[in-house]
Parts: structure tokens; sequence; C-alpha cells
């Protein structure tokens, strides 16, 4: 007892500041790495993202109990999430709201009666095309835009669905690599309580095809 006495007396500032650094990256900001391509192109294999933790809720640092109600995720968010569904972390992108009607078919959404508007975009440099070709479109509706990606020779049988209503206090999530992305179509809807952040930038990125060489150009880039 004296023992673990005089290592916390003499180390005290230490562990000070790595509870503190834990109560900080538990309720307000963090990082995460992605090891997957699911939002592809937009968050690559290797990036390392920061997540706003305070972005829609303060919150009770280790746990998921909200202190304070700050806002709620909008159309076009990239939301991090605990799904007790998926048993994991999600990276995805905000698509259905509370109360929206979503539907898909061949990869073209509709909202509210209303289908988002697609034009063709030009994006190299992803691994994955190598051997599964894909072709990339900007993607619109309202306010929200942003790239997705759409396998050429492999589409998803997830890409038709619906129309579904999104109920109270959940959200449809959808990943930016259509054909390549479990979400909602295959877990459902996610509760409000299970987002634990937004995240709108990137930390940095690892190249895990090339030795885990830094990409530069992608260092602290902005998110859509």
């Amino acid at each position: 007892m004296r023992t673990i006495t005089r290592f916390l007396a003499r180390n005290k500032g230490f562990i000070t500041f790595m509870l503190c650094m834990i109560m900080f990256r538990s309720a307000v900001a963090d990082w995460n790495v992605v090891p997957t391509g699911s939002m592809q192109p937009t968050i690559e294999i290797g990036d390392r993202i920061f997540v706003d933790k305070a972005a829609y809720d303060l919150r009770l640092p280790l746990t998921h109990i909200s202190l304070l109600h700050l806002a709620d995720p909008l159309r076009g968010d990239i939301v991090v999430l605990d799904s007790h569904t998926a048993n994991e972390r999600l990276v995805k992108r905000v698509i259905g709201l509370p109360g929206d009607v979503v539907a898909m078919h061949g990869n073209v959404l509709t909202i509210n009666g209303r289908a988002a508007s697609y034009a063709s975009g030009i994006y190299s440099g992803i691994h994955d095309d190598l051997q599964n070709p894909a072709r990339y479109e900007i993607e619109r509706y309202g306010a929200m835009h942003h790239a997705i990606r759409l396998s050429v020779n492999w589409p998803s049988p997830a890409s038709n669905f619906g129309p579904v209503k999104v109920p109270p206090n959940q959200y449809l999530l959808l990943g930016d690599d259509r054909d390549n992305s479990m979400d909602s179509r295959y877990f459902g809807f996610f509760p409000r309580s299970e987002i634990v952040g937004r995240t709108r930038h990137l930390v940095a990125s690892l190249d895990p095809e090339h030795h885990y060489l830094p990409r530069n150009e992608r260092f602290g880039a902005s998110l859509e």
C-alpha cells in the first residue's frame, strides 16, 4: 500500500494528464483510423479522421449518456457511431432523417418523392479500382453533395430498396462506396443515441499499399 502511495505521489502530474486526455478523447474530440473502404472515395483506407464528439451532444465521459443536447445530425453529415447491431464502430453518411421516406432504385436515391441528381466525377489512385473497376458520380440532393463510388462489374443487390420511412430518433446511413458498404441496407436504421460524433477533416493518411507511407496531399484535407 505504501509503495502504491509513493508511486501515485511521484507521478501525480503524469496521471492527472493521462486522465484528462482520456476524458477529452472520450467526450470532446478524438481521431479514428479507417480500416475499410466503405466511404471511398471520400475517406480512403488508411485515413485518420478527426472526430468532433461535441458536435451533437456533451456526453458524460466514457459513456453514451448525453448531458446536453447541442444539435442533431444533418443530411450529408459524415458521422461516427458505435453500432450495437453491427457490433463495431462505423463511419457513414447521413442520408435519411427522422420522418423521411427513402428509396433507392439502381443506386439512384429518392427522398420524400424527389430523386437525387447525378453528374460524372473523375477520381484516381484508389487501389480497389485495380481489381474492381468503378465509376464515380457526384450525388446531389438539396444542400447535400458528395462523390459516390459505383462498382462496374459487381453491383450490390442492395442497390434497390424501399421506400422506407425513417422512425423518430433514428437515421438512415449509407456509405459512399455504394456497392461495398454494410450500412442501413443491412443493419436497418441507426438510433440517434449511437451517434458519437461528426467528422469533417482528416488528421493524416497512411497508404497501406505502399508500406504505410504518408499521403502528404491528404493531411488535414476537408471531407464533404
